[in-house]
């Protein structure tokens, strides 16, 4: 009975194995021929640019961006040297004159204790400091004089008993009419004139080195503690002054002279670069930061090279 259902006419058989031929056909082909791949979508000239240029930016990136983490060694600054009371100096200044923070953390716990400097002496015992520091400071180094050492009446009287031949010659004065060579005195010469001691000797000597040197006696009077009194026995014979190479000077070298300011050594680092190198002081006068004064004062120290 089943062979009833699948009885075929010999035209039914063929119909049946052409289709089985086609069919096996397109199997065939499926699993033997490459896939065609889609056509890839057409793209206009100014997409094609801006893709373009986005890749390149992307490269660009790309470059910019360091394979690694470069550290870079922080720039030491030159110190600079300037008259300080390290009575009353803060961190800041200590900073500034070289020394490295710890021991200016060292000196302000040394005073917050009750310590007190005396004598220019007495601050080469800081902890840290060494003897060539010392020395390189000890001319700016001055004592107020709330904070000197009292001379002991008592002591001093007996000293004078025993021996006041040596008492003579340690507290020796010029007689009037002695005149000081102002840009040549040291320490030593400049306590004989009376009413100057160690304390103010050594900031004359300091305000000295900031100038680099004296060009009239007269300057004399911006030190402080210096009166009209003590003027009469300077005299000027060596008027040799150091002078500052304008456009080769940075701007803490140019603001650690007594007559350039912050804002003036601002202007003079802004003109050399946006104009390049100074000619002369004439240029600095268009600047509203400096006076007729100031350029009469700088003229002997600003030298255009």
């Amino acid at each position: 009975m089943w062979k009833d259902f699948f009885y075929f006419s010999k035209g039914e058989r063929r119909a049946v194995l052409f289709l089985l031929s086609v069919l096996a056909i397109f199997v065939l082909a499926g699993i033997f021929l490459p896939h065609r791949e889609e056509e890839a979508v057409g793209l206009d000239e100014a997409e094609q640019e801006e893709i373009a240029r986005f890749l390149a930016g992307v490269r660009e990136a790309e470059r910019k961006v360091p394979s690694r983490r470069v550290y870079e060694k922080p720039v030491k600054k030159e110190p600079v040297l300037a008259p300080f009371e390290p009575n009353l100096a803060d961190s800041i200044e200590f900073i500034r004159l070289g020394l490295p923070p710890f021991m200016a953390h060292n000196i302000l716990k040394y005073r917050q204790a009750g310590g007190k400097f005396r004598t220019a002496d007495d601050f080469s015992r800081i902890y840290g400091l060494s003897e060539e520091q010392f020395h390189t400071l000890k001319p700016y180094i001055y004592i107020s004089e709330a904070f000197q050492r009292k001379q002991d009446t008592v002591k001093h009287t007996v000293r004078q008993d025993v021996s006041v031949e040596k008492d003579t010659l340690l507290y020796y004065k010029y007689p009037e009419g002695t005149l000081v060579d102002v840009n040549a005195a040291d320490t030593t010469e400049l306590k004989k004139i009376p009413g100057i001691g160690s304390g103010i000797a050594r900031t004359i000597v300091a305000y000295r080195n900031r100038l680099g040197g004296f060009y009239e006696v007269e300057q004399l009077k911006e030190v402080k503690y210096v009166d009209e009194e003590m003027m009469k026995w300077f005299k000027l014979e060596n008027p040799s002054i150091r002078q500052i190479p304008v456009n080769r000077s940075g701007l803490d070298k140019l603001r650690a002279h007594p007559y350039i300011n912050f804002y003036q050594a601002k202007v003079i680092i802004e003109h050399r670069r946006k104009n390049g190198a100074l000619k002369s002081l004439s240029q600095l006068s268009l600047y509203e930061e400096f006076t007729e004064k100031d350029l009469e004062r700088l003229s002997h120290y600003l030298v255009f090279d």
